[in-house]
C-alpha cells in the first residue's frame, strides 16, 4: 500500500486569517464535564453552510437527514490509557502523557514536572513503572520503559484515562467506556475523537437503515490537538502530526459515492483531517502517513461535503476548520445561538451538522 500525501498549509489564502477572528465567549458551566445519560441523547445543531440558516435538533434526528447513497466516514481509532503519575528519581512530582507508542517500550510524552527532566534522568511512576528519560524532541520527550515488552499492555495496566484538560475531575470508572467510541479498534489516541461518541449500535443501524453506508479510517488523535495558537496570524503556526491510515476500501467508498452524486459525510475533524490530506493529489488515496494539515478560512475542500462535530474551544485550530467549513460568520452566528440556547461544549457535549458552504468547494 502506497503511502498517502498529507498537506502542511492550506491552499489557496484568500486573506489574512487572525487568530482574534475564533474567539467567543464561553460560560464555563456549559463546558460538559460528564457524558449525556446516553451516548445518542445529545443535541444536534443543524447549520446550512450556504445561506447561514440552522435548526436545533437532536442527535437521534441524525437518520433522518442522511439518505440512500451517503457514506459517513468515522475514525476507529482506540483511546490509550495514556497518562502516568509519579516521581522524578530526585523526588519531585511528575506527570508523563503519552504523545505515541513508538515500539513495544519506547514513547514521546509529554512530562510536566517542577524542572525540566535531564538526559538520563529515571521517572518512578504509578505500579512500579520505570521509565528513562532519552532525550527531547520539541515540547516531547523521547522515553524508555524499562522491563516492558508491551507498552500497550502496560498502559491498559497502570495508566489513566487522558482525559482534556478542561474537564475539571480526575478520571472514573465511566470515562473508561464512554471516552472511547463504540466502533474504536485501532489503539494508538491519546484523546477520543469525539463526534463518534455519539454514535450507539442503535444510531449506527438506523443511519444505515436510511441507505447510507458506513466506512472507517484510522487517525491517531494526538496530545497537540489541545496545543494552543500564540500567534495572531495564524500562517505562523505550527501543526502537529498525526498518523492516519485509509483503507482500499474507504477510498473506493468514497469515489463511489461522490460518482454516484451521494455525499460524503465525515464524523468528526479527524476523519475529516485525514480524509482531505489523503485527497492531496485530487481525489482519496489509500495509504498510511502523516499529516499536518491546517485548515483555515480559504481553503477548498475536496473531498467531504457534510461534517458532523462538537463544539470546540475559543481560538482553537478546530474552530478554525469548522469556519473553513461552514463559513466564518456561519459559524460565529451558529455559536452564539448555542451559547444562547445553553448547549454543552466540548468532547461530553452536544453536536453539530454542517453542510458546506458554496466558498469552501
Amino acid at each position: 500500500m502506497r503511502a498517502a500525501r498529507g498537506a502542511g498549509q492550506p491552499r489557496r489564502y484568500n486573506r489574512a486569517v487572525r487568530l482574534s477572528d475564533f474567539d467567543y465567549e464561553l460560560p464555563p458551566e456549559l463546558i460538559a464535564q460528564q457524558p449525556p445519560a446516553e451516548r445518542s441523547a445529545g443535541r444536534l445543531l443543524h447549520l446550512d453552510g450556504a445561506t447561514g440558516s440552522f435548526t436545533d435538533r437532536a442527535v437521534r434526528d441524525l437518520p433522518g437527514l442522511v439518505g440512500a447513497g451517503d457514506l459517513l466516514v468515522f475514525n476507529d481509532t482506540r483511546v490509550i490509557k495514556a497518562r502516568l503519575r509519579g516521581r522524578k528519581a530526585t523526588g519531585g512530582e511528575v506527570e508523563v502523557l503519552i504523545e505515541r507508542i513508538l515500539d513495544a517500550n519506547h514513547a514521546l510524552a509529554q512530562v510536566r514536572a517542577s524542572k525540566t527532566p535531564r538526559e538520563g534522568m529515571h521517572l518512578m511512576l504509578e505500579g512500579g513503572v520505570v521509565a528513562t528519560v532519552l532525550a527531547r524532541e520539541g515540547m516531547f520527550f523521547r522515553l524508555r520503559f524499562e522491563l516492558c515488552d508491551n507498552l500497550f499492555a502496560l498502559l491498559e495496566r497502570h495508566g489513566a484515562v487522558p482525559l482534556p484538560p478542561y474537564i475539571e475531575r480526575p478520571p472514573g470508572s465511566t470515562d473508561e467506556g464512554r471516552y472511547q467510541t463504540v466502533f474504536a479498534r485501532v489503539p494508538g489516541a491519546v484523546a477520543a475523537p469525539t463526534a463518534g461518541l455519539h454514535f450507539d449500535d442503535a444510531l449506527l443501524a438506523a443511519v444505515q437503515a436510511r441507505g447510507a453506508r458506513l466506512a472507517w479510517l484510522t487517525l491517531h488523535v494526538g496530545a497537540g490537538t489541545f496545543q494552543p495558537v500564540r500567534t495572531e496570524d495564524v500562517s505562523g503556526h505550527t501543526m502537529h502530526h498525526e498518523w492516519y491510515e485509509i483503507s482500499p476500501a474507504t477510498a473506493q467508498a468514497v469515489r463511489e459515492t461522490r460518482t454516484a452524486g451521494g455525499r460524503v459525510i465525515a464524523v468528526g475533524t479527524t476523519s475529516l483531517r485525514a480524509l482531505e490530506s489523503a485527497a492531496a493529489g485530487g481525489e482519496v488515496a489509500a495509504g498510511s502517513g502523516e499529516t499536518n494539515l491546517f485548515i483555515v478560512p480559504g481553503y477548498r475542500f475536496r473531498a467531504v461535503d457534510r461534517l458532523l462535530t462538537n463544539f470546540h474551544l475559543p481560538r482553537s485550530t478546530l474552530l478554525m476548520l469548522v469556519s473553513a467549513f461552514g463559513g466564518p460568520d456561519h459559524i460565529r452566528g451558529a455559536y452564539r445561538h448555542a451559547v444562547a440556547e445553553r448547549y454543552r461544549f466540548f468532547s461530553y457535549g452536544d453536536a453539530m451538522l454542517i453542510e458546506r458552504a458554496p466558498e469552501a468547494a
